[in-house]
C-alpha cells in the first residue's frame, strides 16, 4: 500500500482563522484561538495521521509589517513556511483583498507547489458576494485552487483536507504515528497562560507578556506545574496580578481547567509574575524564548 506524506504550512493575514483550521483538521487545541489579533507567535506543527497518510501541518503568525524585534522573528517564522512546504494554505476572510506584506503575496503567486486558497468565514447565504470573491481572487492567482469553508462551523473543511492527502507526494512518515505535535508540553501550559492572558486583559498587556514554565513534575495522578509571567513593566505587573491577586487567580483558575482537559489528568499550578525589561526588543531574551532561531 502506498503511503502519503508532506508538510502543508497555513500562512495568512492576523486573525484570518489560521489556527481554528488547523486546531479543526487535528482534532486538537494546539493553537490558541482568541478574537485578538497576532496570537500566534511561533510554528506550531500538528501532525494527522492514517493508514497511509501523515499530513504534517504548520500553523504560523499572521503577516504584518514588523514594528519590533519580536514580530521580526515572528515573520521568519512565515518565511521559512514557504520553503520547506509540499502544499501551501493561503487563507483569506471574505472581503479581503491582500495580504499586509506584498513581497509574501508575490511568493504566493508564482510559488512552485500547490496553493489553496481558502476563503473563509463565509456565510451560506451570501451566494452573490461569494461568487464575486471567488472571481476576485481567481484573478489574483490564477494558479491556486479556491475552497470557500468555514473553519469554525467545520464547513467543507473535511473536503479540503481530503484534497490535501490527494496533492502530497509519497513518502515514509516524518514523524512516529501516535505524535501529535513536535513541541514539548511545556510550549502548551505556556501557551494556554498566554491565552487566558489575551483573553482577560485589554491593550497592550497581553502582548507584552510571555509565559515561562520553570518545573512540569508529573505522577500517575497529579501533574504539578510552576510558571513564570514575564512583563516588561512594573506597572504592567501589577494589572496582570489585580486587587489582592484576583486577575491572577482567574487566569490561574481557567488555564488549570484547559490544561486537566488537554493533559487528561489533575493539574496543580502555580503561577508568578515578574518584570524582565523590554524583552520584546532583546535578541538575547528573544533567543531564550525560542523567537530567535
Amino acid at each position: 500500500m502506498s503511503h502519503k506524506a508532506g508538510f502543508v504550512n497555513i500562512i495568512g493575514n492576523p486573525n484570518v482563522g489560521k489556527s481554528t483550521l488547523m486546531n479543526a483538521f487535528v482534532g486538537e487545541k494546539l493553537s490558541i484561538i482568541t478574537s485578538k489579533a497576532q496570537t500566534t507567535r511561533h510554528r506550531i506543527l500538528g501532525i494527522v495521521n492514517g493508514e497511509d497518510f501523515q499530513v504534517i501541518l504548520s500553523d504560523t503568525p499572521g503577516i504584518i509589517k514588523p514594528a519590533y524585534e519580536l514580530q521580526s522573528s515572528m515573520m521568519d517564522f512565515v518565511k521559512s513556511a514557504f520553503d520547506d512546504a509540499d502544499v501551501l494554505i493561503y487563507m483569506v476572510e471574505i472581503g479581503e483583498k491582500a495580504l499586509k506584506d506584498e513581497r509574501f503575496f508575490e511568493k504566493i503567486k508564482n510559488s512552485p507547489i500547490p496553493v489553496l486558497l481558502l476563503l473563509n468565514k463565509i456565510d451560506v447565504s451570501q451566494q452573490g458576494i461569494l461568487e464575486e470573491q471567488v472571481q476576485y481572487w481567481q484573478e489574483q492567482l490564477p494558479k491556486a485552487e479556491i475552497h470557500p469553508i468555514s473553519a469554525l462551523q467545520n464547513f467543507n473543511v473535511k473536503e479540503v483536507f481530503l484534497r490535501i492527502i490527494e496533492l502530497l507526494p509519497e513518502a515514509p512518515a516524518y514523524y512516529p504515528k501516535d505524535q501529535l505535535t513536535d513541541k514539548p508540553e511545556r510550549f502548551f501550559v505556556n501557551e494556554t497562560i498566554r491565552e487566558k492572558i489575551l483573553q482577560f486583559y485589554k491593550k497592550e498587556i497581553p502582548y507584552a507578556v510571555e509565559i515561562e514554565t520553570e518545573e512540569f513534575f508529573e505522577d500517575e495522578k497529579i501533574i504539578r506545574m510552576r510558571a513564570v509571567i514575564m512583563v516588561e513593566r512594573e506597572t504592567q505587573k501589577g494589572i496582570i496580578i489585580g486587587h489582592k491577586g484576583a486577575a491572577l487567580k482567574r487566569v490561574g483558575v481557567e488555564a488549570r481547567k484547559d490544561l486537566e482537559k488537554f493533559f487528561d489528568k489533575q493539574v496543580h499550578l502555580e503561577l508568578y509574575v515578574k518584570v524582565n525589561k523590554n524583552w520584546r526588543s532583546n535578541p538575547n531574551q528573544l533567543k531564550r524564548f525560542g523567537y530567535n532561531n
